[in-house]
């Protein structure tokens, strides 16, 4: 019996997958500020732009990511738990707090899963912030911004959700504590493959080709725009798109000239 006892112990070690994440409710961890609180919140507004916060267990987007920390280390978040530098955490417009979220750098192939749980960025060129910790694992500190790919873990966020709904105490990720009593995560790094990948600013999405091209043409006078055909959910989809752009400020730039013409829906993506 000891030893098959032992035997399930090394298989449940052994395990591998996004759900290790999770791990369990910490109950030896010493009590911090990440008690269970979900939260959505109200639409806001930034810069004459409107967000929409939400639930849900569905999201996928690439883009430019930025990285926040010292300034505001110790501060509430939107959710209410006091942000830490080296926590593994981010910053999201919309995504509903807690939930998880695997931000990969386009550029390096690293990945990294982090918790949501503040409101930003509010640079418009940005969509996600992730914090000093993350940035560095993501090679990204150096730079202060990146091309990402920012993954929801449903399944994960779910559970994490359910967890704070109930008011009880966040699940941690694998890690050991100080010296100070601070919680500090041992974070797991993937090394994903690297695909080319290039900037633009996006203008609009259109299922007419006509609605597009017309775009197009009266942006001729700012910026030379071209229309990229996708296909979405099954259906055929018009995007009009500047670039590629080489580098995130002068991306950053030009997104800036459009909006200020009145292209305010306007924004920075990666593909």
């Amino acid at each position: 019996m000891r030893i098959l006892l032992c035997l399930f112990v090394l298989l449940l070690l052994s395990a591998c997958s996004e759900m290790e994440f999770l791990g369990s409710f910490t109950k030896d961890a010493p009590p911090d500020s990440s008690a269970g609180n979900f939260k959505v919140g109200k639409p806001y507004s930034i810069d004459g732009t409107t967000y929409y916060p939400r639930e849900t267990y569905s999201y996928e987007e690439t883009g430019i990511a930025s990285w926040y920390g010292p300034g505001f280390h110790g501060k509430s978040t939107a959710s209410g738990e006091r942000f830490n530098t080296r926590e593994l955490t981010a910053a999201h417009r919309t995504l509903q707090m807690p939930s998880l979220v695997r931000v990969t750098n386009l550029d390096n192939g690293k990945s990294v899963i982090v918790r949501v749980n503040d409101r930003g960025p509010f640079s418009k060129g940005r969509i996600i912030d992730v914090s000093q910790k993350a940035a560095e694992l993501l090679g990204m500190i150096g730079t202060g911004t990146a091309k990402v790919k920012v993954q929801l873990l449903a399944d994960e966020s779910f559970r994490l959700a359910s967890a704070a709904k109930r008011g009880g105490a966040l699940p941690q990720v694998p890690g050991h504590v100080s010296e100070t009593g601070v919680f500090y995560p041992d974070p797991v790094v993937k090394q994903m493959p690297v695909v080319p990948s290039n900037i633009y600013v996006q203008l609009g999405a259109f299922r007419s080709m006509e609605n597009a091209q017309a775009l197009a043409a009266r942006m001729s006078s700012i910026r030379a725009a071209r229309v990229y055909e996708a296909a979405v959910n099954g259906q055929t989809i018009y995007r009009v798109r500047i670039g590629p752009i080489a580098r995130v400020d002068e991306a950053d730039k030009i997104l800036w000239e459009v909006t200020s013409k009145g292209h305010r829906d306007a924004l920075i993506t990666v593909h």
